[in-house]
């Protein structure tokens, strides 16, 4: 019997990879650690509240995703107005931007100081762009960076602007500049629809996790196996192939056989995971890569209507809090009842530090004192809480990593068998729908296609001309996925791995 494909991961990713795989008549073994599917595209339930990590937009440019979406849910994808709103020095400013709102909020003489520091930017902007400071001042201006970009920003990642890659702001704020947004503001644009300006988006009647059970379900259906609890803890390899995979499932270790492996854990726990290990630098390499945590604090709010957003973010300086959900106005069936309201309250941080440890008791507290600093909700109204932390939710792009993620895929190129996926996966700021493209590519890949996974998100269109071939795997693979098919998953051949200490 043929060894099977095994997929490293339950989220977007590698959900998608495995889903693809059954349409082509594979039977994939799917391990997460997770006790839920989804990764950090779950919906997490508390008390009949749902609510995201985040909130997720169903917005692609890739016909494929979209499709896929669709075929999944169907009716039960919802269309949805945007509207999202910063608050700033206790004003709210519409986004994307609207003339009245701005010149109303900032003032005359402000907006025309605004627009000198964009016009100096334009005249002589900073050369090379290296950081994200600069690939921002030179769009905006230093005023609105300083104003509307570098507090927020430094909440999410946790370090100063200037030691942030410019590339983060490439690919994250694609085609955006103070000009593209009043242009849009006024109502056209030469540069066309921009990514982070759009006024709709589609969304799961009960929040994104659904499309992922969904998807698991269809997988098992189909004869594939999705194992959660299960961590993928070592994978052993002869220099070429990876062979097997050691599963640790309830204290237990296991090896599984595989014949090719697909991945979206962490490229720095990938790396470690590796056995024989890599070579000294490129686990050098691994180990400079970071990452930040999160964490939500889901406020139980008894009002009926708090504010019209889907979300406002906070660049307000003298709170905590980075951005706050209002998950009634993503789905009315996100709250079991309409009187109510459910408000994510989103803290970004690093495990350890002192928003990581604060108890959830301390964090409650603190969450409510600044919805009320803000004006979002009354004194009182707020009735119950629950908090979620989140491990690993944003790879870190800051200076350097692209050197050491380059010596660690020329090494791992090596591996005939072996493809990387998703956000963690390629320690990329890939959207969902870019994970799930990534997954889709990978699997035309195991049919004989020859696509670049790191190529997708490379550019402004999402590259979803998927047409173009790129060296990506051996040429080999697509012979053992016709062999695959029709590979029984059952239980996994089983070989005893004595536990490390």
């Amino acid at each position: 019997m043929n060894d099977p494909i095994v997929v490293v991961g339950a989220g977007p990713a590698g959900l998608t990879a495995a889903y693809e795989l059954t349409k082509r008549g594979v039977r994939p073994l799917v391990f997460d650690g997770d006790t839920q599917v989804g990764g950090l595209a779950k919906t997490v339930v508390y008390k009949k509240f749902r609510f995201d990590i985040g909130g997720h937009r169903f917005f692609t440019k890739a016909t494929a995703v979209r499709e896929l979406w669709h075929e999944l849910l169907g009716k039960d994808l919802l269309q949805r107005p945007r509207l999202s709103r910063i608050y700033y020095r206790g004003r709210f400013f519409d986004y994307p931007l609207k003339a009245v709102n701005v010149v109303t909020n900032l003032g005359l003489i402000t907006s025309v100081v605004v627009l000198a520091s964009y016009a100096r930017a334009r005249i002589s902007p900073i050369h090379p762009e290296v950081s994200l400071e600069d690939w921002i001042c030179n769009r905006f201006g230093r005023r609105l960076f300083n104003m509307f970009f570098k507090s927020y920003t430094e909440k999410v990642w946790g370090i100063p602007c200037s030691q942030i890659g410019a590339q983060w702001a490439a690919q994250r704020i694609k085609g955006l500049s103070l000009w593209t947004a009043v242009l849009s503001m006024l109502g056209g644009s030469r540069e066309g629809q921009i990514k982070t300006l759009i006024h709709e988006f589609e969304y799961p009647r009960l929040g994104p996790g659904m499309m992922w059970e969904e998807c698991r379900d269809r997988v098992v259906a189909a004869g594939g196996r999705v194992t959660l609890g299960s961590r993928v803890v070592e994978l052993r390899h002869d220099g070429e192939r990876v062979r097997t995979v050691v599963i640790e499932e309830g204290g237990v270790r296991y090896e599984q056989p595989v014949s090719h492996v697909i991945s979206t854990m962490p490229v720095r726990h990938l790396v470690r995971a590796l056995m024989p290990t890599a070579p000294e630098p490129v686990r050098e390499a691994a180990e400079r890569l970071t990452y930040r945590d999160f964490l939500t604090v889901a406020l139980i709010v008894d009002q009926a209507d708090v504010f019209p957003d889907n979300w406002i973010y906070i660049h307000d300086p003298s709170v905590r809090v980075g951005r706050v959900q209002n998950f009634k106005n993503w789905s009315p069936e996100m709250v079991p009842d309409p009187r109510l309201t459910c408000l994510g309250l989103e803290y970004f941080c690093s495990e350890g530090d002192d928003l990581w440890r604060m108890p959830d008791e301390a964090l409650v507290t603190l969450a409510t004192r600044e919805a009320v600093a803000i004006g979002l909700v009354r004194p009182g109204t707020v009735t119950d809480a629950t908090v979620l932390r989140v491990f690993k939710a944003y790879p870190v792009y800051d200076d350097g990593y692209l050197e050491a993620l380059g010596t660690i895929r020329e090494w791992l190129a090596r591996f005939a068998n072996l493809q990387l996926v998703g956000r963690n996966g390629m320690h990329k700021y890939n959207n969902q729908d870019h994970s799930m493209l990534t997954a889709m590519l990978a699997v035309r890949n195991l049919c004989g296609e020859r696509h670049d996974l790191w190529e997708v998100n490379a550019d402004q269109e999402y590259h979803e001309q998927e047409a173009r071939r790129e060296p990506a795997v051996s040429a080999g693979i697509a012979a053992d996925v016709g062999r695959l098919a029709g590979t029984q998953p059952s239980v996994p051949r089983s070989i005893p791995v004595k536990r490390e200490s």
